[in-house]
């Protein structure tokens, strides 16, 4: 006999911490994974290189002429929505798993970055936004100690 992890729907709700708990709150909307008519939250990788920061946004299905991307004090934040097209129906069987409305997430970007060259490109339902680095300004020293 083997022991097997217990899985129901119920986990998903109940957070392993409360750091995780936190993260939750604010980072997923109210909705689960059905999705809502009304808004969600895209998932995000962000990497960054030597000479470049790089957002990468989980949006598939969506028209690159509905995002919208802006700059304000350092703050970029990108929205956009995801329209719902129609419903699959199979006999009595129904499903939508997929989530659709608007989003929005903002990030906020160090000194160090050229806000005036930043681009974004949409491939395959990822939107790729690319953020220079300045390297005029320098956001990092080593001080000496005497």
């Amino acid at each position: 006999m083997s022991l097997v992890r217990y899985n129901s729907a119920l986990n998903d709700y109940v957070p392993t911490s409360f750091s995780n708990l936190i993260d939750r709150f604010f980072n997923e909307s109210v909705s689960r994974a059905g999705g809502s008519a009304y808004s969600f939250v895209p998932r995000v990788d962000i990497v960054e290189e030597e000479k470049e920061f790089q957002i990468h946004v989980a949006v598939p299905g969506v028209n690159k002429e509905d995002f919208k991307l802006d700059v304000n004090d350092n703050l970029l934040t990108i929205s956009g929505e995801r329209k719902f097209q129609k419903e699959k129906k199979e006999s009595n069987f129904h499903s939508i798993e997929t989530q659709y409305g608007t989003f929005s997430r903002s990030f906020s970007l160090p000194e160090n970055v050229d806000v005036n060259n930043i681009a974004a490109k949409y491939n395959n339902g990822i939107l790729e936004i690319t953020i220079p680095k300045d390297e005029k300004k320098v956001v990092k020293t080593t001080i000496k100690v005497n």
